[in-house]
């Protein structure tokens, strides 16, 4: 996973509230056990129709629409536990979802995956989407070391909450594994000590 600690970036709107893992990645497609490729289905069944052509309305097929952080409506990741879901929201190339509020399950998918999920109020969540329909070349800035979001050009700016122990992982580009084996030498010594 790559390393987090501050990103600048466009967005991606999409204001529908309570959208589900199964719109974010539909059923069909996880087959797959590793996490390549998901990203050419995110959204599949809003970005394409049955004749798999893409849907000129849909966000992630306007041109003049692209960024690495994504905006989504209040209980984003809803539904069912897939993992995939953040697989998918990760390999499109996405680094964080904003919303006003994320499913437990998806929001520790994401946090596993280096996906940083960014809860604001719904306040704050609101300015964002007002703002982009009167400048789509709106940025946020994303700063993990103080979490912090802000709208880049104003003074809006909020605190998001994370788990100390994911934040690290994220500052270092660790999933779980990764952090254990970078602590090699610390177990061994600990073992070594408790051997009698």
């Amino acid at each position: 996973m790559d390393k987090f600690s501050t990103l600048t970036s466009t967005i991606v709107p999409i204001p529908t509230r309570n959208i589900d893992t199964d719109q974010i990645i539909p059923a069909r497609f996880l087959k797959a056990t590793t996490r390549e490729g998901f990203g050419d289905n995110l959204f599949r069944d809003w970005r394409y129709n049955e004749n798999n052509e893409p849907k000129a309305d849909f966000v992630l097929n306007q041109e003049n629409v692209s960024g690495k952080i994504l905006v989504a409506g209040k209980n984003f990741g809803c539904g069912s536990s897939r993992e995939h879901a953040a697989w998918a929201i990760y390999d499109y190339g996405f680094k964080v979802v904003v919303s006003s509020f994320f499913a437990d399950i998806f929001k520790n998918n994401a946090l596993n995956n280096g996906l940083l999920p960014v809860q604001v109020t719904d306040t704050f969540l609101q300015s964002i989407f007002k703002q982009y329909e009167e400048n789509p070349k709106l940025e946020l800035t994303v700063n993990l070391e103080e979490q912090t979001i802000s709208i880049k050009g104003t003074d809006q700016q909020e605190q998001f909450d994370i788990n100390a122990y994911k934040k690290y992982c994220l500052s270092q580009g660790y999933d779980d594994i990764d952090y254990l084996l970078s602590q090699q030498d610390k177990i061994k010594a600990y073992e070594q000590e408790k051997t009698y």
